[in-house]
Parts: C-alpha cells; sequence; structure tokens
C-alpha cells in the first residue's frame, strides 16, 4: 500500500463525493431560477441523500463479489451523466430526479475506502482509512466553497458541467493507477444481498456504530443544508459565495483525520466516540448563541467538523476490523444507516428553518447529538468494544 495510493484513493473520494454537495450552498440560486420556495427546495438535498443510500445499498456490495476497479470505473461515467442531467434541469422536478440519480451513482467513495482498508496492513488500517476519509471530508466541504463562488460568478448550471468533466477526467486516471483485485466473495447478487440480512443481525458492534453514525451526520446536514439560507436572513443577506467559504473553515477538522485514525488502531474502546459526540453537541450550543456573527458561525463550524469526523473516523475502524471478506457488505449497512441519518437530518433542518429558524435548526442538531451521546453511554458495558484485527 504506497503512500501514493493512499493519496489518490484520498483525492479521487474528495472530488466524487464532492457532487453531493454542491447543490447546497446554492439552494437559494437554484429556487430562483426554477421558481421553488425554500421548503420546496429541500427535496434536493434529501432526495440527493436518500440517492446516496439507495446506491450504496443495491450497488456498493458488488465490490466483495465483482472486481472492484471495474465496478469503480463503470460509475464515473454514471455519475458523468447524472451530473449533465442536473445541469440541464430546466424544473423542480427534473432537479429532484437528477439529484437523486447523482445520489445513487456517487458511491465511488463507497468503494474506495474498503479497498484501501483491505489494501493496508491491519497495524495501519485506521491510519489509512483516517487518510482517505480526511479527503472525502475535506472534498464534502470544499465543494460548498467551490460551489459558492463558481455559482456566484459562472452560474450553477455552469458548476455542474464542470463537475460532469471532471468525473470523466477521473475515471480514467483511475483506469490507469488502480490496481485490479480479484472478487473476494463470489456469489450470486441474490445471495450477496441476502447477506446483508446476516451480517446486520449478527454484529450488534455494526449495528451500534451504524445508529452513532446516522445521528451524528443527521445533526451535521441539519446545520449545512439550511446554512445559505441562514446567511441570506442575516443583515447582511450574504450569498452563496460567503456560506462556501465556511467550508474552508471547517477543513481544519479534516486534518485530525489520520490523529485519529492512529489513536483507533491502538484502542478499542469507545471514549474517543463519547468525546466525539459531546463536541458535537457543544458545537450547536455555540451556533445557537453566537450564530448571529459570522465569527460564532465559523467557531460553531470548526466544532462541528471537528467532531463529526472524529466519530466517523473511530466508527469505521471498528466496522472495517469485524470480517476481512466483507467489508463492502459492512460498509454498505453502516453507510446506508448513514445517510439516511443524514436525509433525516436534511429534512428536519430545512423543516425547522421553515417553522422555528435558526434556533430550530440547532435544536435539530442538539437533539440528534444528545441522543448519540446517549447511545453511546449507555451502550459501553452492554455491547463489546472489539479492537481492529492485528
Amino acid at each position: 500500500m504506497r503512500p501514493s495510493l493512499v493519496w489518490l484513493m484520498a483525492v479521487a473520494g474528495a472530488f466524487s463525493v464532492a457532487n453531493l454537495y454542491y447543490n447546497q450552498p446554492l439552494l437559494g440560486d437554484m429556487g430562483r431560477t426554477l421558481g421553488a420556495s425554500g421548503g420546496a427546495l429541500g427535496l434536493v438535498p434529501m432526495l440527493t441523500q436518500v440517492g446516496y443510500a439507495v446506491g450504496i445499498l443495491f450497488l456498493v456490495p458488488l465490490g466483495d463479489s465483482l472486481e472492484r476497479r471495474r465496478v469503480i470505473l463503470v460509475l464515473c461515467g454514471c455519475v458523468s451523466l447524472a451530473l449533465v442531467a442536473t445541469a440541464l434541469a430546466p424544473d423542480l422536478r427534473v432537479m429532484v430526479a437528477a439529484s437523486f440519480a447523482l445520489g445513487v451513482t456517487t458511491v465511488i467513495p463507497q468503494l474506495l475506502i474498503p479497498f484501501a482498508a483491505h489494501l493496508a496492513e491491519p497495524s495501519q488500517r485506521g491510519r489509512v482509512v483516517g487518510t482517505v476519509m480526511s479527503g472525502l471530508l475535506i472534498g464534502i466541504l470544499l465543494s460548498r466553497t467551490v460551489a459558492g463562488f463558481v455559482g456566484t460568478h459562472l452560474g450553477w448550471r455552469t458548476l455542474f458541467w464542470a463537475a460532469a468533466g471532471l468525473m470523466v477526467v477521473l475515471g480514467i486516471v483511475l483506469r490507469f493507477t488502480l490496481p485490479a483485485q480479484p472478487p473476494l466473495a463470489s456469489m450470486p447478487y441474490p445471495a450477496l444481498m441476502r447477506s446483508l440480512i446476516h451480517l446486520a443481525r449478527t454484529e450488534p458492534v455494526l449495528r451500534l456504530h451504524a445508529v452513532l453514525g446516522a445521528l451524528t451526520f443527521g445533526a451535521f446536514s441539519a446545520f449545512w443544508v439550511t446554512l445559505a439560507l441562514y446567511l441570506q436572513s442575516l443583515p447582511g443577506h450574504y450569498d452563496a459565495q460567503v456560506a462556501g467559504l465556511f467550508g474552508v473553515v471547517g477543513v481544519a477538522g479534516a486534518a485530525i483525520a489520520p490523529l485519529v485514525g492512529r489513536y483507533a488502531d491502538q484502542r478499542g474502546d469507545r471514549r474517543l466516540n463519547a468525546l466525539a459526540i459531546a463536541v458535537l453537541l457543544a458545537s450547536f450550543g455555540v451556533l445557537w448563541l453566537l450564530g448571529h456573527t459570522l465569527w460564532g458561525i465559523a467557531l460553531g463550524v470548526v466544532l462541528l467538523d471537528l467532531g463529526a469526523q472524529a466519530n466517523q473516523i473511530t466508527n469505521q475502524a471498528r466496522v472495517y476490523a469485524l470480517r476481512p471478506d466483507a467489508r463492502s457488505r459492512l460498509n454498505t449497512l453502516y453507510m446506508v444507516t448513514y445517510f439516511v441519518g443524514g436525509a433525516s437530518g436534511a429534512w428536519a433542518g430545512t423543516a425547522a428553518w421553515t417553522r422555528a429558524g435558526w434556533p430550530g435548526v440547532c435544536a435539530v442538531g442538539a437533539a440528534m447529538s444528545l441522543t448519540a451521546l446517549v447511545t453511546v453511554l449507555w451502550s459501553s458495558r452492554r455491547v463489546p468494544a472489539q479492537a481492529p484485527a492485528t
């Protein structure tokens, strides 16, 4: 597992996962073009996340039964077509359908992560996963910055055209750099899908960390999906470019990913989960009390991304240690739950914004974070904390 290959996977994950989040800082601009209101616009990010969960459920398990590189390359082409459809959308209905298709096909990162975990030495798996995950988080955060800048100066349709071209180039690069990998569990597709039920029933560690991931990503999404709308409502009437710049602030959280991964390699307990979720909960207190200022939002963003990233790396280090022959399927079950939580948080955040404004959004995020914290503390004596395989 060469360091250059690890970083290539991190960059590929960043470019591909960014497709899911370009629409969030541009919702106001897209709404004006398509003639849609704030409440109806919430369907765009929500259906993107739902589509991603569907793609993870039905496509990512193929990483165990087919050659992973080939699956990744096919998906690069499919994502490009979905981005073109998004750029051409004439109204909200087509935009929602294209966003769902974009989510379904943008599952390349969820094939790259178990790919990297499989290639890494067991003693370095947490660090490798943390590095690839840092790429994903940077892609998630900077996608908003890029979208805000390009959308403000060139229009939101131009952004999606450029993203489609980028995915074509990425597919070409991956074709000549990723190693071919024989299938790890050759079985018919129906049997592959049935095995997901067996894994969900027999792995309590997987179930616990999937719930923790869903709750924390729901809180994360509730904030980010409403940030652009909130900034427009402030006295400064800040545009999508300002909303995107907060993604740069959040990159500080990505820098801790390899460090968290190293700690997860060494320990099997859940103290890091509890600490990370507590930081996430504190971020919503900061956003509620100080969110009327840009510096207060920036402080909240740093805490939000720090907590969400640390919790995510710890969760995945635990999950990938369970069954080496089923890492794509374990990742499927974890990430489906994770993004269903994200979609729920996106919906709850927009609903709270419509009915209660910014305090409602902060209440949604705090409630989901607090539920996750209670869950991890409750589980400390009931679910075994399995250390990574060495």
